[in-house]
C-alpha cells in the first residue's frame, strides 16, 4: 500500500478512531502531531489541493484564534486562512489521512477509507 500520513490530534477522540480504523485495514501510517510540529504554508496548500476543499473548509471554527484573527471576515482570503493555520495549528481540521495525491478530512473517521 502506499504511504498513508496522517495528521493526528491523540487528544481528538475522532483522530484516535481514524487511526485505529486505518491500523485495522492494516495501513500503518506515517503519524504526524501537527500540534508538535505545524504543518508550514507548502505543506498546507498541498494537502488543501489533495482534499479538493478551500482553506475555509479545513478552519475549525469554535477555536479561540478564530474568533481573534477575525477569520469570519476572510473566507475569501486563502492565503490569510492557510497563513492562520501554520501559524495557529488547533485552527486545522482534525484528522487529515493523505494517501499519494487523495486526502481526506477524518469526520466521520470512515471517510478516511474512500482514499484507501
Amino acid at each position: 500500500m502506499a504511504n498513508v500520513t496522517i495528521y493526528h490530534n491523540p487528544r481528538c477522540s475522532k483522530s484516535r478512531q481514524a487511526l485505529a480504523l486505518l491500523q485495522k485495514q492494516g495501513v500503518t501510517p506515517n503519524i504526524i502531531e501537527y500540534l508538535k510540529n505545524p504543518l508550514n504554508t507548502a505543506t498546507l496548500k498541498a494537502v488543501i489541493k489533495k482534499l479538493g476543499v478551500r482553506p475555509i473548509e479545513l478552519i475549525r471554527k469554535k477555536e479561540e484564534p478564530y474568533a481573534k484573527l477575525k477569520l469570519a471576515n476572510k473566507h475569501d482570503d486563502d492565503a490569510a486562512l492557510i497563513t492562520a493555520m501554520a501559524q495557529h495549528p488547533i485552527l486545522m481540521e482534525r484528522p487529515v489521512v493523505v494517501k499519494g495525491n487523495r486526502a481526506a478530512i477524518g469526520r466521520p473517521p470512515e471517510k478516511i477509507l474512500e482514499i484507501l
